[in-house]
């Protein structure tokens, strides 16, 4: 097993994404540390993967104090930490005219300051452990789309923040990676396309620029990738940060005929 004996904290993990890497971790021998605002829902996933291999902390990332209490918990889940996945994150749509201070800084907060600042309170454990963060991102953070300014910009935010503490962090044996994730079919996303108005079948005809394949990836998908890359496999490559997608994120539309004007 991969990840066997690893202590691992996954924010945002008690659905979608986060939930599919916690389920595969524990698979791979780890022990998860699952996070989550709702503690019904966290505490359900532990108990469904065994509350030997796991530990369920609530918290709103949103607050300061709250992420200071989540990575002291952490570490007394389990008494030490291999690794640090950043993988919640709000999605909430707003176009530029829309996005107030309030909104902007809420996202902000949640999507790139909370991962600062719990990279900062586990650093001293990642230290002795030599072990690695992991933060997951998106292929929107090149450019984004209309009714996604803050998001895109708080992913574009995240890449900076990688390859400045893979750097900075190299000579303490910290390592520090990114997955920019692509379109993914979490009941999250299906539930929000359908409030942007899709019909109930959308995930069964999309258009060929948007998904290749004629799938989505699934969040099974980004789990397996995420695995490598918490793992001592990948060390000890530092500072990357991957696309995570079915197509080239370059030219993507541009090069498929009919879509010039998509």
């Amino acid at each position: 097993m991969r990840l066997q004996n690893q202590v691992i904290l996954i924010t945002g993990s008690t659905t979608g994404i986060g939930a599919a890497m916690a389920q595969r971790f524990v698979s791979e021998g780890a022990r998860v540390i699952i996070h989550g605002r709702d503690a019904a829902r966290g505490r359900a996933l532990s108990q469904n993967l065994g509350q030997d291999a796991t530990a369920f902390l609530q918290g709103d990332l949103a607050d300061p104090a709250q992420v200071e209490q989540l990575a002291a918990g952490a570490l007394t889940a389990f008494g030490t930490i291999h690794a640090l996945v950043n993988n919640a994150a709000l999605t909430s749509r707003s176009s530029l005219a829309e996005t107030d201070v309030a909104f902007f800084d809420h996202m902000i907060a949640v999507n790139l300051r909370a991962p600062f600042m719990l990279i900062r309170a586990l650093l001293p454990a990642l230290k002795q452990t030599q072990g690695c963060v992991l933060n997951i991102g998106s292929v929107l953070a090149h450019c984004g789309q209309a009714n996604l300014p803050a998001y895109s910009i708080s992913k574009g935010g995240l890449i900076t923040l990688t390859r400045n503490l893979a750097d900075s962090l190299g000579p303490d044996h910290v390592r520090v990676n990114q997955l920019n994730v692509g379109w993914t079919l979490t009941d999250n996303e299906y539930q929000t396309k359908r409030q942007d108005g899709l019909p109930a079948d959308w995930p069964e005809t999309l258009p060929v620029w948007a998904a290749p394949s004629g799938r989505l990836l699934t969040p099974e998908n980004i789990a397996e990738a995420a695995v490598y890359w918490v793992s001592s496999a990948s060390r000890p490559v530092s500072g990357s940060v991957l696309e995570i997608e079915q197509y080239p994120v370059i030219g993507r539309i541009v090069n498929q005929e009919g879509n010039e004007d998509a």
